[in-house]
C-alpha cells in the first residue's frame, strides 16, 4: 500500500506500507478518497508543529469510502461515504468519562500524534466514522475544519441578541464565523489581509468586516483564531464588561495576561480543543440543508500524485489560500 510520508520538514518521501489487516470488532476499513490541507499540515511540513515528530503521515481532514467493517458494527456498510472525527480517544480517563473525549488525556490525533490519512486504505474505529451518501469526498474532508469552529461557538452558548468579534479570517476563522451567523446576526470580523477582507465579504453579506479597532470593548463575545499570542493578548481589551473570550487558535508562546482589566470586567476566558463528536452529524445536516456552503472554501485542488506540490503552493506568498484538496482515485 503506496503511503506519502513526512521524512523531515519539506520533504516529502512516497514508501510502501503493509496491507491492512481486515477489520476486527468495532473497526472499518476505508479507502482515503479526498484529503483537505489545514494550518497544521503546512506547520507540521514546515517543521513547526511541536507535536509532530518525524518521520510522519500526515493527514486528517479526511472523506473516505468504507470497504468492510468488524462484525458488530451496524451504522456502516461498504460503501459508505463518510466524515471521519480524527481523535483518537482513550474513555478512561477524567475528561473522556465527563464526556469530553475532544480533551482526553492521551489524545492522539491522526496525521499529528500518530500516523494519518496520507496513505490509500486506513483501519480506523468504527465510531469515528459518520456517513453521509448525498455528499461529495471534498464537502467530507471539510467536516472535521468546520467541527473546529462549531465547537468554538458551542463554547461561547451565544445569545441572539449579543454581538460576536472574530479576529483573524483564515481557515480557523472563517468555521467560528460559519456557526456564529447561525446563532446571531451582529458579527464583525477583524483581519489584517485585504484578500481575506474581500472573501468574507463576498460570501458573508452583512457580515461587518474591518482591518483594525480601537483598543476598546467591542463586543460580548471574543473569538481569536489567530494563534498570535499578542493578538491573544489584546483580544481581553476588546471583549465588553462581563463578555466572553474563547480561543480557538493556539500558540506555545506565552499569553500576557491583563488581570486588572480581567477582574474588572468580570471577563470569563474559555479555550477550545478539537471538536465532539456530535458536531459531526449536525455538520452534516448542515450542509445537506444549503446552510453550509463549501464550495468557496477549495481554492486549491489537485491529485493524489501532486499532492507535495499542494502544500508548497499553498504557502506561496500570493497564493490567496482558503482550503486545499487532494482527491485520490
Amino acid at each position: 500500500m503506496r503511503a506519502l510520508q513526512l521524512s523531515q520538514p519539506r520533504q516529502f518521501q512516497w514508501i510502501e506500507l503493509p496491507e491492512t489487516a481486515s477489520p476486527s470488532t468495532g473497526e472499518a476499513l476505508v479507502a482515503i478518497r479526498a484529503i483537505g490541507i489545514c494550518g497544521t499540515d503546512i506547520s507540521g511540513y514546515l517543521g513547526k508543529m511541536p507535536f509532530i515528530e518525524f518521520p510522519r503521515i500526515l493527514g486528517h481532514e479526511l472523506g473516505v469510502e468504507v470497504l468492510a467493517v468488524g462484525p458488530d458494527v451496524t451504522h456502516l456498510q461498504p460503501g459508505d461515504r463518510c466524515s471521519v472525527e480524527p481523535y483518537l480517544h482513550c474513555g478512561n480517563c477524567h475528561a473522556c468519562l465527563q464526556g469530553r473525549t475532544n480533551c482526553c488525556e492521551t489524545l492522539a490525533v491522526l496525521g499529528v500524534h500518530c500516523d494519518g490519512g496520507m496513505r490509500e486504505r486506513l483501519l480506523l474505529p468504527a465510531s469515528k466514522l459518520h456517513p453521509c451518501n448525498t455528499l461529495g469526498y471534498e464537502q467530507l474532508a471539510l467536516v472535521e475544519t468546520l467541527a473546529i469552529g462549531c465547537h468554538a461557538v458551542n463554547r461561547a452558548e451565544i445569545r441572539p441578541t449579543e454581538d460576536v468579534l472574530i479576529i483573524g479570517a483564515g481557515p480557523i476563522g472563517l468555521t467560528v464565523l460559519e456557526f456564529a451567523r447561525l446563532a446571531t446576526q451582529h458579527i464583525t470580523v477583524l483581519e489584517l489581509s485585504a484578500a481575506r477582507r474581500a472573501f468574507v465579504t463576498q460570501h458573508y453579506p452583512g457580515v461587518n468586516v474591518v482591518e483594525m479597532l480601537p483598543d476598546e470593548p467591542a463586543a460580548q463575545v471574543v473569538f481569536d483564531a489567530t494563534g498570535n499570542p499578542q493578538s491573544m493578548a489584546r483580544a481581553l481589551r476588546l471583549a465588553r464588561f462581563t463578555g466572553r473570550i474563547v480561543y480557538v487558535g493556539i500558540t506555545k508562546e506565552p499569553v500576557l495576561l491583563d488581570d486588572p482589566l480581567l477582574h474588572r470586567r468580570e471577563l470569563t476566558l474559555l479555550a477550545s480543543r478539537n471538536a465532539q463528536a456530535a458536531d459531526f452529524p449536525r455538520i452534516l445536516s448542515l450542509i445537506q440543508e444549503g446552510r453550509i456552503n463549501t464550495q468557496p472554501w477549495i481554492t486549491h485542488h489537485t491529485g493524489w500524485e501532486n499532492l507535495p506540490s499542494l502544500l508548497e503552493d499553498l504557502i506561496q506568498p500570493g497564493s490567496q489560500a482558503i482550503k486545499g484538496v487532494a482527491l485520490l482515485p
